[in-house]
């Protein structure tokens, strides 16, 4: 199994040390995220210019949020940055966050939307020898007749779609090179609907792995429930649950978030819930947990709980994450 880590330090600085850190330890990949505060791209283009070797991916930028055209430019330009290291995750984001967050529509069943913009994408990377790019899909539509892309590093950059349920994850199977699944992600879900969608596919799965280390199990396992709970007070990711019956667990989560009740958020998630998503204890405790997704995946990407922990203790754990696993590279 290959490993790659979610670069989610505290600051811009400790970032960019962690991502030279990983790298030395011969980690397979490193990776950006992209919240209401933070851009994806932006910090990886940063990371091109510290690292040699790594794998660059977005896990994830927002697609609805900016242009396809300016996504497609952003990773043709970190690709030469890096020498063709880069991997283009992009997710489609709920519909609270592309109204609220960034002000933008959400209107329609998302997963066609994507694949149009996946198209213009590849167009993009495609016309970059010259000639012009011409394209005309459902949603976007593009005419640039000097368009072309001197020095690019690759004919084409990979692209993986994030998915959670199962029409998003059908259209990765059509249309990714890979699939990067949530950090809610149980082992049941990839098994018995994420892996049987992409079979015969060229998409590959990248899943998060929440990872907390510590000498303390008890720490640890609270830092996971707490993120946990907290994506689970999203409604949309109770699709998740409902095969192993803890739909109302995801319930509580949502209601206790909606009284402003965080304790209890984290309270409504249980040591089940935690076995089946998370790797948490001291590090040959997660080791040895992380056998259990061999078979479901060739390369997961360790992700560091963040929800109500401490800044300085999301870089230890990150540290912690980077010494556990650099023997195992």
């Amino acid at each position: 199994m290959k490993y790659g880590i979610i670069l989610g330090s505290p600051t811009l600085a400790e970032l960019l040390q962690t991502a030279v850190r990983a790298e030395a330890a011969g980690f397979e990949s490193v990776w950006t995220t992209e919240f209401f505060n933070s851009h994806g791209l932006v910090r990886l283009g940063a990371v091109a210019g510290v690292t040699d070797r790594v794998k660059l991916g977005t896990a994830i930028s927002y697609i609805f949020m900016r242009s396809p055209m300016l996504a497609a430019s952003a990773a043709m330009d970190i690709d030469e940055l890096s020498g063709g290291r880069m991997i283009l995750g992009l997710g489609s984001g709920t519909k609270r966050m592309n109204e609220d967050w960034y002000s933008m529509s959400f209107d329609g069943a998302p997963a066609p939307r994507f694949e149009d913009a996946i198209g213009l994408i590849r167009a993009a990377f495609a016309a970059q020898h010259g000639g012009g790019l011409h394209y005309s899909g459902p949603h976007y539509s593009v005419k640039i007749p000097l368009y072309s892309r001197p020095n690019a590093a690759r004919e084409q950059i990979p692209v993986c779609l994030a998915a959670v349920n199962k029409g998003m994850i059908r259209a990765a199977a059509r249309t990714g090179d890979g699939l990067i699944g949530h950090p809610v992600f149980t082992r049941d879900w990839i098994k018995n609907t994420v892996n049987p969608a992409l079979q015969g596919s060229k998409c590959k799965l990248y899943p998060y792995v929440m990872t907390s280390i510590a000498d303390s199990t008890e720490q640890a396992r609270a830092e996971a429930k707490a993120q946990i709970g907290f994506y689970y007070t999203t409604r949309l990711y109770h699709s998740i649950l409902e095969p192993l019956g803890w739909v109302g667990h995801g319930e509580n989560c949502a209601n206790a978030f909606r009284k402003g009740d965080f304790k209890s958020v984290a309270d409504a998630v249980t040591d089940e819930m935690v076995d089946a998503i998370a790797i948490t204890g001291t590090p040959d405790a997660v080791r040895d947990q992380l056998k259990q997704w061999d078979g479901l995946a060739d390369e997961v990407i360790l992700y560091p709980p963040s929800i109500g922990i401490a800044p300085g203790r999301v870089q230890e754990n990150l540290d912690a994450m980077i010494e556990t696993f650099a023997s195992r590279t």
